[in-house]
């Protein structure tokens, strides 16, 4: 790193550790749902209740629940009616979803850059999550989705301290590496603040270590890992046949499954709903 950069790397590191860092809060509602959620009482009026507070997210939820990935034959056409049809649970995550998106509204042009290819990079690794969690048995489709969406948080608050350092920030190789030091650390941070499981956390942290390595069954670290390689979204070359998360998977490393027809339109719909 040249001189400059090692000093914004030693303040971001004293902003992290002193919990200085300005970390980037979930929108109030999603935040109410989940709360709602994990009250064993709830009920799906209550819940579609609580969505009536965020227009713009209700609006989306419905668009979303008539989406050719929720699709039934009746329509859905209000918020209750959504919430009864998909379950208290994945209206969570979805709600949660739908949500991460009003977090990368960045406030100036440059930094707006920044974070579109941060969000555009999320959406398309939550995107392949969810179409691998469909063919793998135990594993959620949305919490999948999700996991896609977070494996990349902890690189906002550091773009939002880079943008103060004209050096730093027009040098992407010098801010990558920064990025790609720090961020999962400060992801781990920031899903601590909103009060997420273990399981997310250790996507944040393990997301880019290959050689990640667990007992049991495939888990949401396997999911985003072969995301990340599949979709092209892993700038670091890596030898597939050494990830033991293609194993976990059942996958052949001589296969990419992002590449089948059938799955690039999943994909696809998936991204579509998300970007709405």
């Amino acid at each position: 790193m040249s001189e400059k950069t090692d000093h914004f790397y030693s303040e971001l590191k004293k902003a992290v550790e002193s919990d200085q860092l300005v970390l980037p809060t979930l929108p109030e509602v999603a935040l109410k749902i989940r709360e709602a959620v994990e009250s064993e009482n709830t009920s799906a009026q209550q819940i579609a209740e609580t969505l009536t507070q965020d227009a713009s997210l209700s609006a989306r939820l419905i668009q979303v629940s008539n989406s050719p990935l929720y699709r039934s034959r009746t329509p859905i056409e209000d918020l209750q009616m959504a919430v009864t049809r998909l379950g208290i649970h994945m209206v969570r995550d979805l709600v949660i979803s739908l949500a991460m998106k009003q977090i990368y509204q960045a406030t100036s042009d440059v930094l707006d850059k920044h974070f579109r290819q941060s969000w555009n990079t999320a959406v398309e690794v939550a995107a392949i999550c969810r179409m691998l969690a469909t063919t793998v048995p135990g594993l959620n489709p949305e919490q999948a989705l999700l996991a896609g969406l977070i494996h990349n948080i902890g690189a906002l608050p550091i773009l939002v301290m880079a943008e103060d350092d004209d050096d730093l920030f027009n040098d992407s190789d010098a801010l990558g590496k920064v990025i790609d030091e720090l961020s999962s650390r400060v992801g781990a941070l920031i899903l601590k603040t909103w009060n997420f499981g273990d399981s997310m956390i250790e996507v944040i942290k393990e997301a880019h270590n290959f050689s990640y390595d667990h007992a049991g069954t495939a888990n949401l670290v396997d999911i985003v890992q072969v995301a990340l390689l599949q979709g092209g979204h892993e700038p670091k070359e890596v030898d597939w046949s050494n990830v033991p998360a293609f194993s976990k998977l059942g996958m052949d490393t001589d296969v990419n499954v992002v590449e089948i027809e059938e799955n690039k339109e999943i994909i696809e719909n998936t991204k579509q709903s998300l970007l709405v």
